[in-house]
């Protein structure tokens, strides 16, 4: 019998991949994972290298886009490829755990701007969002489940 296999971001499994160049290593993430198949995800680094620009969702005419800070650049599309990518190469998953408040992987938590930078609402990261609808009988969780 094969091992169950989860998505978790990058991140949180020690890797410097954060747009500072940083990481986020949550131990019990690893830990409560350790009988699995750990299957580290992001989306940004492969696309625009570590460190890179940082990212934010913005409301865009109505609808959330992912947009680059300094140059204002719409990701949006580039980041969804990517991530439908991903998840061509890892469709049976068992659990996901993905980084609270990020534009690509934030659940519920992301902080959606204005053209201000000023905080919307909170909401999904973009990938998030196709996690969500491609894994439905799945709970989607982040690092402060742990």
């Amino acid at each position: 019998m094969s091992k169950k296999r989860v998505i978790i971001s990058a991140c949180l499994l020690g890797e410097f991949c954060r747009y500072d160049g940083k990481t986020k290593k949550i131990n019990s993430v690893v830990e409560a994972f350790k009988e699995y198949e750990i299957i580290p995800f992001c989306p940004e680094a492969p696309l625009f290298g570590t460190p890179r620009e940082r990212i934010s969702v913005m409301e865009v005419d109505a609808q959330e886009r992912v947009v680059t800070d300094v140059t204002k650049k719409d990701v949006t599309q580039l980041l969804q490829e990517e991530i439908e990518t991903f998840l061509k190469k890892n469709s049976s998953i068992d659990a996901v755990v993905l980084k609270s408040k990020s534009p690509s992987c934030g659940y519920k938590t992301t902080p959606v701007l204005n053209e201000k930078g000023e905080i919307l609402r909170y909401g999904n990261g973009v990938a998030a969002n196709i996690f969500s609808k491609k894994f439905k009988n799945l709970t989607i969780v982040d690092e402060t489940f742990f």
